[in-house]
């Protein structure tokens, strides 16, 4: 009996061993099953992303291709800009220095002909002081300086040379501007001889102050008979210009003798130089000029006017001729709507449907006349 359970025993060892074996038998397949299918996966999945990757990397180089050929035909394109604008940078710049030193060249000839005309010009110096010298000379000489000024920027109009007054004087110059001014008289005054006195070197300091006193009297006695013979109640304005040819002697009467000026002014007299002169006469062209707009806006003023009331009259026509052409769109639907009615009954009658209607729905036509009716 104990040799039969030992058989027993033995016999199911055996059998379990076998199961296990075989279990583990089943699992080792199973277990090299799944490792093939792994395998399989992942090669198929290696494969796939091959060529994906490889399909990325052709885009990507087909990319690149494209944008290096991008880059090489827009940098090409960049530096045939850049050469082409060097290169009329460089003509420019040929083309500057060449005209610079043309320019330069000549200049330097003009200096050498300058230096060849300072020095004729200083015997001419000579010969103007000489000139200045005499006081008819030197009136003739400020008289054709104010007429060059006045000439060359007053209208013909607007002055008149040598104009008499009449009080029987004769002015140089007279500006003649619209009113309140009026007719503004300019004499030309020189008072160079005790001023060259005032200057000069080899006097001594009482023959200069005596200078100087006689100077003051000078351009005093100017204004004075400036004030009388040039200011005419009635005829020109209350106040006329003294002009002075030599801005160094105007600057000396400004710097130094404020009491002439003021003398000046009390008489109404105003003292001006070439340069003062030119501002003087561009004042008054200006209100010349301001009067002349204004005369024109008066004139653009009438013809507004008249252009309103034309058009007061154009606006009442417009409104009219609106109100007759709504009265005409008006009878023109009428029209339409009875044209449409006789439309619809000359269909019907082609349509032999022709029924029996109010008579207030029915357009009636036209009788046909008989004869000798």
């Amino acid at each position: 009996m104990g040799e039969l359970a030992l058989a027993v025993a033995a016999l199911a060892l055996v059998l379990i061993g076998w199961l296990v074996w075989r279990v583990q038998r089943q699992l080792e397949d199973k277990h090299r099953e799944m490792l093939v299918d792994l395998h399989g996966g992942l090669a198929q999945q290696s494969d796939r992303l091959a060529g994906r990757l490889s399909e990325e990397l052709n885009r990507t180089r087909d990319t690149l291709h494209r944008l290096e050929l991008s880059i090489g035909e827009s940098l090409s394109s960049r530096l045939d800009q850049i050469s082409n604008r060097v290169s009329e940078r460089l003509d420019e710049g040929f083309k500057k220095t060449n005209d610079t030193f043309v320019n330069v060249m000549q200049r330097l000839a003009t200096i050498d002909e300058a230096q060849k005309k300072i020095e004729t010009l200083t015997g001419s110096v000579v010969s103007l002081q000489e000139l200045l010298g005499d006081k008819k000379t030197r009136g003739a000489f400020g008289e054709v300086q104010l007429e060059a000024l006045v000439r060359n920027v007053m209208p013909p109009a607007a002055f008149e040379m040598q104009y008499t007054l009449s009080n029987g004087m004769r002015a140089d110059c007279v500006l003649k501007l619209p009113a309140p001014t009026g007719m503004v008289c300019v004499d030309s005054k020189f008072p160079l001889e005790n001023y060259n006195r005032m200057f000069d070197r080899e006097a001594n300091d009482a023959d200069r102050a005596l200078a100087q006193k006689q100077f003051r009297a000078d351009v005093k006695k100017h204004v004075d008979d400036i004030a009388k013979k040039y200011i005419v109640a009635g005829q020109t304005s209350d106040g006329a210009v003294m002009f002075v040819p030599a801005e160094a002697v105007f600057a000396e009467i400004h710097a130094y003798h404020a009491e002439v000026v003021d003398y000046a002014n009390g008489k109404r007299v105003w003292i001006v130089s070439p340069t003062t002169l030119m501002a003087v006469l561009n004042t008054a062209r200006a209100v010349l000029k301001d009067v002349e707009t204004r005369k024109q806006i008066d004139v653009i003023k009438e013809a507004l006017a008249r252009l309103a009331v034309e058009f007061g009259r154009f606006d009442e026509r417009l409104r009219k001729l609106a109100e007759h052409i709504r009265q005409a769109h008006d009878d023109a639907q009428k029209i339409q709507i009875t044209g449409d009615k006789i439309s619809q009954q000359f269909q019907r009658i082609e349509a032999a449907e022709l029924e029996e209607q109010p008579a207030s729905n029915v357009v009636r036509l036209p009788e046909e006349r008989k004869p000798g009716a």
